[in-house]
């Protein structure tokens, strides 16, 4: 098992592989995930190194969020497939120290996507245990694990409410980090984020705050491919 930490990264090697990712992650549009979970698959098919394995790894994971609740036949088993790829990595001496943020944090989200199809909620417990591994480990450098472990924490139900108190904490250390540094994350991470902390944080106290992090979002996101949709939604809920 490979346990680097960030300040052990090569940072220059991690951004370039980020770049080599970022197309398959944070989904929203069905008919582009189907078509990249075409084309990653025939890549790694043709090409089985270990980028287009995370990369394969990730798409999975975007088909099991956002296709298999609509399709309780055709896209059943992707959180598994997705886990088990990025398991392979995880538990590999050999896998690049670079990869390790993103194979960690979605590792992590595919346990809990695992959860939502199964209803094997033990698991539950040890998809937050990863987590807690991957933001210790990698937080300093990249949004990942506190981005996924925020999103899974906010859709939870209410009953799980110490989990659920991620949410709050994960989305406001993103922003933080991303206003001390212009790289820690991208416009399509931020946008859904500022959207999640509004979301979080609806009340009187924080309106104005809300509102200035939702007219962010949109501003963002003119294509609507993040969280410019939600946020406008939100924005006219919070303005009534």
């Amino acid at each position: 098992m490979n346990t680097v930490i960030a300040q052990e990264l090569d940072l220059k090697k991690f951004r370039t592989i980020e770049q080599k990712i970022d197309d398959v992650m944070e989904l929203i549009d069905s008919t582009e995930i189907k078509d990249k979970l075409i084309k990653v698959e025939y890549e790694f098919k043709n090409e089985p190194n270990e980028i287009n394995k995370t990369r394969i790894g990730i798409i999975y994971h975007e088909v099991a969020l956002n296709l298999s609740f609509l399709s309780k036949t055709e896209y059943q088993g992707y959180a598994k497939k997705s886990f088990d790829h990025l398991s392979e990595l995880f538990d590999s001496n050999n896998t690049m120290p670079e990869l390790m943020p993103f194979v960690t944090s979605y590792r992590a989200s595919a346990l809990s996507l695992i959860v939502a199809e199964t209803k094997k909620l033990s698991l539950l417990r040890e998809s937050f245990d990863l987590f807690e591994d991957a933001v210790k480990k990698y937080s300093d450098i990249t949004y990942l694990p506190e981005f996924l472990r925020g999103s899974v924490a906010e859709n939870l139900p209410w009953f799980f409410f110490s989990k659920r108190k991620f949410s709050k904490k994960d989305f406001s250390s993103i922003i933080q980090k991303a206003e001390e540094n212009t790289d820690y994350a991208n416009w399509k991470v931020l946008s859904f984020t500022y959207w999640a902390w509004a979301n979080q944080y609806q009340g009187k106290k924080y309106r104005q705050r809300a509102l200035s992090y939702l007219d962010k979002a949109i501003e963002l996101d003119p294509d609507y491919k993040a969280g410019r949709t939600k946020a406008e939604e939100l924005k006219s809920k919070l303005r009534k």
